[in-house]
């Protein structure tokens, strides 16, 4: 099976109720899967709703190095200072830290494995995940996807 294929399968049974974004509700912002769609392109819609991870090395985010902030695509809330982001080598943005009250998490045991995904808490956006191998001084690595990103640099007057 080809990693394109994998990923649309993993992202058809992701919105399958129970699932692990078949989220009913509680966030601030709330969309239709109409108006998901119409605001995303495919890929965004993949990842952000569906749960799907980008290709690695593929995000121009990941050379981002401007003072600034990370928001989320799906609502444009303040995730990420561009001072906690480093380069962890695994070919996605990283981050040791979010913003206080910017996002959620909940456990994700996809993939024959265990971790921590990591959403924005206003729209309920998948945003990655959060591994226990970041620097200090948190010892994390918020792993993201560009994709569900923007960057919003700091003026400089």
């Amino acid at each position: 099976m080809k990693r394109r294929d994998f990923l649309k399968m993993s992202a058809a049974l992701s919105l399958i109720p129970g699932s692990a974004f078949a989220v009913g509700g509680g966030f601030e912002v709330m969309r239709t899967e109409a108006e998901w769609k119409a605001l995303l392109s495919e890929t965004e819609y993949l990842v952000m709703r569906a749960e799907a991870t980008e290709r690695p090395n593929t995000s121009a985010l990941n050379l981002e190095k401007r003072a600034g902030i990370f928001h989320c695509k799906g609502c444009d809330l303040p995730l990420y200072e561009s001072q906690t982001k480093y380069d962890s080598g695994t070919g996605w943005p990283s981050f040791y830290e979010a913003l206080p009250d910017a996002v959620g998490t909940k456990p994700d045991n996809t993939l024959f494995t265990q971790r921590t995904e990591v959403h924005c808490r206003r729209c309920g956006s998948h945003l990655g995940h959060i591994f226990e191998d970041g620097p200090e001084p948190t010892g994390k690595r918020h792993c993201l996807n560009g994709v569900s990103l923007t960057f919003k640099p700091t003026n400089s007057s």
